[in-house]
C-alpha cells in the first residue's frame, strides 16, 4: 500500500507543486493494488499531466479533488472517517504510443452518491476536476455502476422489446428519416413531407435538433399538421407509423405542455435533445414518457463538444451508458460510414453496450468493464447522419435487426421527392436483409445486391444512380486502437 507522508517536507513540497494536497496516513488517494469492492463506482480516466508531474500523484490528484479532498489538509477532516470517503487510485497503466499519457482507474465508495441522480454523480466525477492545473488533459473513458447504484436509476421508459411489440414490426432493422431542410418550412408543407415519407415506407420520420417553435413555424402548428399526416399514412399503408416531435424547450413547463398536447394528438413518440436540457430535465421527461406510455428518442446534439477531442472530455460511450441509464428507448450513435464522427469498432462497442443485458468488455471494444444491468431494458442505436442506399450493406452489418436507419437527406433528395426516396430504401432494407438470411455477405456483395432489387424498383435505381460515389471516407479523429 502506498500512502503519502505527512512528515516528509520534500515529498509534501513536491505534492503541493503539483496541486495535491498534504495527506494524512488515512488519506489512500493512490492506492495500487487496492481491490475496489462490489459496491464502488468504478471510473477509467485518460490522463495527460503536466511536464514534470508524476503519474502517481496526477492520478492522486484525480482521485482526491473527483472525491474527498481539496487542495490543502483541513482541520475538519478530523471530523469524518477520510478512508471511508476517499476515492483510491488502485491501477495505472501505461497508454500505447504515448509517452506523455497514461490511465488511470479509480474506485469511488458508493456513499458519495445520491440514489437516482445523474446531476450528483456527474458533479464528482467529471467536476471541478477537468480543471485541474497540474493536468493537461483529462478524459472519461468508461464507467462502471455497480448494481445498488443502478438499481436506483429508472432505466428506458419501454425498451426495444415493448416498442416492437407496440409497433408490430420484427425481423429488420426500423427505418426513419430527419425532414429537410430542418428550418424554414411551413408546418402545413413539413406535414406534407411527413405524409409523403411515411407513406413511401418509413417507420417513423423525426423533427431535427433545432427546430423547435420558430417564428415560420410554432410547434403547436406542427404537431397538428404532422400528426394528420402520421394518421393519414397508416390508414393508407395499414402500417403503424410515428414522427420524434421535438419538445425540447426553454423550461421544464414547456417541455411539459408539449408533450401533453403531443399524447392528446395521438402521438407514439417523443424526441429531446437530451445533453442541451441537461440529465435533470431529461430525467424528468423519461419518467413522464414511462407514466403516459410514450416513446422517447433522445438526439445527442452537443455531443461532439464533449466527446470528440481523444484527450480531454467524454467519451461518447460513457455519455451513451449514462442515456441509458437514465432512460431512453432511442439514441443516436452515429453511422460510421456517414457524415459524422465515429469509428467502427466504437460504435460496435455501443451498439453492444446500449442492447445486452450484461455488457462484456470482450465483446465490446473501447469498455474497460463489464457492466450488467439488470434485466434494464435495450435501447434502440440509430444510424442518422450523411447515409444513402449504397450505405445499407454496412449498416445493417454494423447495426444489426435491433436498430433505427434513419435518412434525412438521403430520403427527401430523391430526385423523384420524399415518397420516392422513403421507397427506395425500404426496398433496399428488404433485399440487405434477405440476402443476410440466405448466408450471404452483404458486404462483399452488397452493390450487387442493391443492383439486383434495383430492376424491380425504378426508385431504387434512380437512388443508387443519383448517390453513386458520394462517400465520407475521412480518417476519425478519434479512433480506437484494437
Amino acid at each position: 500500500m502506498s500512502k503519502h507522508n505527512h512528515n516528509d517536507k520534500a515529498r509534501s513540497e513536491a505534492l503541493f507543486d503539483a496541486g495535491v494536497k498534504e495527506y494524512s496516513e488515512t488519506h489512500y488517494y493512490y492506492d495500487i493494488g487496492y481491490e475496489p469492492g462490489p459496491d464502488q463506482v468504478l471510473a477509467a480516466f485518460r490522463i495527460t499531466p503536466q511536464e514534470g508531474v508524476p503519474w502517481e500523484e496526477a492520478a492522486a490528484s484525480v482521485a482526491a479533488e473527483s472525491s474527498f479532498a481539496t487542495w490543502t489538509t483541513v482541520w475538519s477532516d478530523n471530523l469524518v472517517e477520510p478512508a471511508r470517503y476517499c476515492a483510491r487510485t488502485y491501477e495505472i497503466k501505461p497508454v500505447p504510443g504515448r509517452d506523455d499519457q497514461f490511465m488511470a482507474y479509480i474506485a469511488y465508495p458508493l456513499d458519495l452518491f445520491e440514489e437516482g441522480s445523474m446531476p450528483n454523480l456527474m458533479s464528482s466525477i467529471v467536476g471541478n476536476v477537468f480543471g485541474f492545473k497540474p493536468l493537461r488533459a483529462l478524459r472519461l473513458e468508461d464507467i462502471y455502476i455497480p448494481p445498488a447504484l443502478l438499481k436506483t436509476f429508472q432505466g428506458p421508459p419501454h425498451g426495444i422489446q415493448v416498442e416492437r411489440d407496440r409497433l408490430n414490426k420484427y425481423g429488420r432493422p426500423l427505418l426513419g428519416a430527419t425532414m429537410k431542410p430542418k428550418l424554414g418550412l411551413s408546418a402545413k408543407n413539413y406535414g406534407r413531407l411527413v405524409y409523403e415519407a411515411l407513406r413511401g415506407g418509413l417507420d417513423f420520420t423525426k423533427d431535427d435538433e433545432n427546430i423547435t417553435s420558430q417564428p415560420f413555424m410554432r410547434w403547436r402548428d406542427r404537431y397538428e399538421f404532422v400528426m394528420e399526416a402520421v394518421h393519414k399514412a397508416e390508414a393508407e399503408t395499414g402500417e403503424r407509423k410515428g414522427h420524434y416531435l421535438n419538445v425540447t424547450a426553454h423550461t421544464m413547463e414547456e417541455m411539459y405542455r408539449r408533450a401533453e398536447y403531443a399524447k392528446e394528438l395521438g402521438s407514439r413518440i417523443i424526441m429531446v435533445d437530451y445533453l442541451i436540457v441537461g440529465f435533470t430535465a431529461f430525467n424528468s421527461l423519461s419518467q413522464w414518457c414511462r407514466d403516459n406510455s410514450m416513446l422517447l428518442h433522445a438526439h445527442r446534439a452537443m455531443h461532439s463538444v464533449i466527446d470528440r477531442h481523444p484527450d480531454h472530455g467524454i467519451h461518447w460511450r460513457v455519455l451513451a451508458k449514462w442515456a441509458r441509464i437514465v432512460g431512453v428507448d432511442h439514441v443516436h450513435n452515429g453511422t460510421v460510414v456517414g457524415k459524422l464522427e465515429g469509428d467502427r469498432a466504437s460504435t460496435i462497442g455501443i451498439n453492444e453496450m446500449l442492447r445486452s443485458d450484461h455488457l462484456k468488455k470482450e465483446n465490446a471494444p473501447g469498455f474497460h468493464f463489464d457492466q450488467p444491468f439488470l434485466s434494464m431494458p435495450g435501447v434502440f442505436p440509430v444510424a442518422s447522419g450523411g447515409i444513402h442506399v449504397w450505405h445499407m450493406p454496412d449498416l445493417v452489418s454494423i447495426f444489426g435487426d435491433d436498430s433505427i436507419l434513419q435518412f434525412g437527406g438521403g430520403t427527401v433528395g430523391h430526385p423523384w421527392g420524399s415518397q420516392a426516396g422513403a421507397t427506395a430504401n425500404r426496398v433496399a432494407l428488404e433485399a440487405v436483409v434477405q440476402a443476410r438470411n440466405e448466408g450471404r455477405d452483404i458486404v462483399a456483395e452488397g452493390p450487387d445486391i442493391l443492383k439486383a432489387a434495383a430492376r424491380q424498383c425504378p426508385e431504387l435505381d434512380m437512388a443508387l444512380e443519383t448517390w453513386k460515389g458520394v462517400t465520407f471516407d475521412y480518417e476519425p479523429v478519434d479512433k480506437l486502437a484494437v
